[in-house]
């Protein structure tokens, strides 16, 4: 199986380009499994700065077509050009997959280095495609060891250690504009109930802050206030809230945006305004900053202003990242070579199972017999020994495939690379999250095709 992301992120590209691809895209992965594409599973990570979708197909030759499809998917759901979409994303491959999702995961690749929100992201991604159904068992072992790197990064280095993030970034850029380190006094709005509305009402908290109105498009509100604290908004308190509002923080992303027009309007007798907007997709109406006494930080302004980590600290995170990327590809090497082991092994224990029968016609089940089978036996695993060893170490040199004609030359065996778990029911559509787990719960272990060959 090979291992395919395409990624488009604020590393590579700017922001609206990202957020035009980001928008009505996170159903990709299940669209692209539901067609005939060779793709057997993805997981999508979507977050304020980057989409990303990992997927697993059965060979290097199906790359092109899988690629293909997701880039399809992708504009049809964005209504973007295919030419738009192929630009904007690049593709990466096998340990490449491996190494930056790692440093993803670990925070080295975000606006803010070392940020920890993206770890939770990363974790959020894979409950998502499990649950969804569309996450296949290399993706799944793939996003958990992302996980594990990032906690040993945030353990053994102190890289993120002052607890900087996308949101504590802004928020201390705010205090700067504002000339006023109190928010015990200050008048907030929050747009958005999702992960970073929560992220932000925490920070917020321990900032101090005790006047915190929330306002949910959806109507969210209330069920976010109640467990976070603060006040719900609705359309028909909104105005009021803003109208006395000293910070506003978008963190929705919906198709509701706040104009320029509607701040205007309002009677703010020229109090100063800071506006906030985490939102990818823009919350706010970039011509926001340009209005009189109004101050506009985006994503682009965080990423602008992020402080540099120290340069020793990125360095051993950066290490731990490559070692466990190496790691994780060796194990996933030697996975390659699971297939030739069983089909050796069946073929010997065949053999050897017809001449036990012999023995036991001749000799009957007598001590001799079974003396003479413990010594075939035994002698097996002893011959079997140095050849699994051998299979091993040459897949984790990426050399599985000599292993595997060398068995077709010696004994006529053709081994057949595994096949991935499907995540399509006999209708061609994807299964549940349930089902899927099921399903690979109750199925009983299945071994490679062996056959004999010449």
């Amino acid at each position: 199986m090979v291992l395919l992301s395409l990624v488009a992120s604020h590393s590579d590209i700017d922001l609206e380009t990202v957020a035009k691809i980001s928008a009505d895209a996170s159903q990709v992965a299940s669209v692209v499994l539901a067609s005939a594409s060779p793709v057997a599973g993805a997981i999508t990570l979507a977050t304020c700065n980057r989409y990303e979708i990992y997927c697993e197909v059965p060979q290097s030759e199906d790359v092109p077509a899988a690629r293909s499809e997701v880039i399809t998917q992708i504009a049809a759901s964005t209504g973007l050009s295919e030419e738009t979409i192929s630009t904007a994303l690049i593709s990466k491959t096998e340990t490449d997959v491996i190494e930056h999702l790692f440093s993803v995961g670990a925070g080295l690749d975000s606006a803010v280095i070392g940020e920890r929100e993206i770890a939770g992201q990363v974790r959020r991604a894979l409950n998502e495609a499990q649950a969804s159904g569309t996450a296949t068992g290399s993706l799944v072992r793939l996003f958990q060891a992302a996980s594990r790197t990032a906690k040993d990064v945030g353990s053994r280095t102190t890289l993120g250690s002052r607890g900087l993030s996308v949101v504590s970034v802004a928020l201390e850029l705010a205090t700067d504009l504002s000339n006023d380190a109190d928010w015990s006094t200050k008048d907030i709005v929050i747009f958005g109930t999702g992960a970073y509305a929560g992220a932000t009402m925490a920070l917020l908290r321990e900032r101090g802050a005790h006047n915190v109105s929330v306002y949910s498009a959806s109507g969210r509100a209330d069920a976010f206030v109640a467990s976070r604290g603060g006040t719900a908004l609705d359309e028909s308190t909104l105005e009021a809230a803003l109208s006395h509002a000293d910070i506003i923080i978008g963190c929705s992303g919906s198709d509701h945006r706040l104009m320029s027009s509607d701040i205007t309007s309002l009677d703010r007798a020229e109090r100063p305004l800071v506006a906030i907007d985490l939102a990818l997709t823009h919350d706010f109406d970039p011509e926001l900053g340009a209005l009189a006494g109004v101050d506009l930080i985006t994503l682009e302004s965080v990423r602008m202003a992020a402080p540099e980590e120290q340069a020793q600290s990125l360095r051993e995170a950066r290490s731990i990242v490559l070692d466990a990327a190496e790691t994780f590809a060796t194990e996933q090497r030697e996975r390659a070579a699971d297939a030739a082991i069983v089909a050796l092994r069946r073929h010997t224990q065949q053999v050897l199972e017809s001449e036990v029968e012999k023995v036991r016609a001749q000799h009957g089940c007598t001590a001799a017999a079974e003396e003479v089978e413990f010594a075939m036996r035994r002698m097996m695993r002893q011959l079997l020994h140095v050849p699994t060893v051998r299979a091993r170490e040459l897949a984790a040199q990426g050399r599985a495939g000599e292993y595997i004609e060398a068995l077709e030359t010696l004994y006529g065996l053709a081994v057949d690379a595994p096949v991935a778990p499907s995540m399509k029911n006999a209708a061609g559509c994807p299964v549940t999250g349930t089902q899927s787990a099921a399903a690979h719960h109750d199925a009983p272990m299945q071994s490679p095709a062996l056959r004999q060959v010449g």
